[in-house]
């Protein structure tokens, strides 16, 4: 039984009180936050679960064999860092850090403290973003053109990070777990609107190896909740739709072909748009949260490696970030994606 400590009873930290409760080989066996009600709520919900507010109990306490961090993101690199060398195994919300050194700094940490240090890119273990992977591995989709992935709500607002940090992870892992590789460049616009010192809504443009294009589309404005990932392909295109709970995943059989007519002096192809069936296969339904959590007790197990979503993919992301602020900051200059 793997007893956990989790830091942070805000937004996740109950939803993964309740998933460890849940899983066989785990207990949620302490929490800690600086505010008693939410405390106070906890024990309402979980009566065996310890509470405290001081997080350093949880990090003190040998009974706890790993931690869980959904503490506000300038916290996570920090209490990532102590709860690794305290030895326990960590899962932190995204991002890891807000410096992608400081993501390379933990994953070396890690290792050498023998210890599982798995980020929360929660969409890479969602079914449907799995049926992504698979159509764009087996080809059925063709040679992908680009991607766009839209991820808007009025709200909840956030006062740490803007909207870019708070949201565009998501879509970034996704993409990098998609096309298995980081962008090489970026631009993108963001504007202030609710305040003067945080976006509340960002474009950004993302060029991956192979002339895929990816943009994404983030806002804490909009007036519907989006959550959507459209791939071009030159055979198929797909889209997955996070809040279709019938049919997340639709696949188009529209593909574009090109018939070459000849002049006497030259030669120049015409476009055929060929329209066929829409396919919306049976993907199954789990909770990414539920299958994330277990993949990180699967991990301290040895069962499993992080590599899917470790400190490196975390530092991965970061970098992206990094550039798409930096571009934002420049009113849209294309900027470089460092290396890591």
């Amino acid at each position: 039984m793997v007893r956990i400590g989790i830091i942070g009873c805000g937004h996740w930290g109950p939803n993964h009180i309740r998933v460890f409760d849940q899983l066989k080989a785990s207990c949620s066996f302490m929490c800690a936050d600086l505010d008693q009600s939410r405390l106070a709520s906890i024990k309402e919900m979980f009566p065996d679960i310890q509470t405290t507010d001081d997080y350093r109990e949880i990090l003190s306490n040998a009974d706890i064999d790993a931690v869980c961090i959904a503490a506000p993101t300038n916290m996570h690199y920090v209490l990532s860092k102590e709860a690794l060398k305290a030895g326990k195994h960590v899962l932190c919300e995204k991002p890891l850090s807000l410096e992608a050194q400081e993501c390379d700094e933990l994953a070396a940490l890690a290792r050498a403290q023998g210890k599982v240090l798995l980020v929360g890119h929660i969409f890479v273990f969602n079914r449907g973003i799995r049926k992504l992977k698979e159509l764009i591995d087996s080809g059925e989709l063709g040679q992908v053109y680009y991607a766009h992935a839209i991820r808007t709500n009025l709200g909840p607002f956030r006062y740490d990070v803007n909207a870019l940090w708070d949201l565009a992870p998501h879509d970034i892992s996704i993409f990098n777990y998609l096309f298995e590789s980081c962008p090489q460049n970026v631009s993108a616009r963001g504007q202030r609107y609710l305040g003067d010192r945080l976006e509340d809504v960002a474009f950004a443009t993302m060029e991956y190896p192979g002339k895929i294009i990816a943009n994404v589309h983030v806002s804490w404005l909009d007036p519907k909740k989006i959550r959507q990932i459209t791939i071009v392909g030159d055979q198929k295109m797909a889209v997955w739709d996070d809040l279709d709970q019938l049919g997340p995943i639709k696949i188009y059989d529209k593909h574009v072909e090109r018939t070459a007519t000849y002049y006497e002096s030259y030669g120049e192809f015409q476009l055929l748009s060929r329209e066929g069936s829409i396919t919306i296969p049976n993907i199954g339904f789990g909770e990414p949260l539920k299958t994330q959590d277990q993949f990180f007790l699967d991990c301290i197990a040895g069962r499993e490696t992080p590599d899917r979503a470790d400190a490196v993919k975390g530092a991965d992301v970061v970098r992206v970030l990094t550039a798409i602020q930096r571009s934002m900051d420049q009113q849209g200059n294309l900027v470089e994606v460092s290396r890591g």
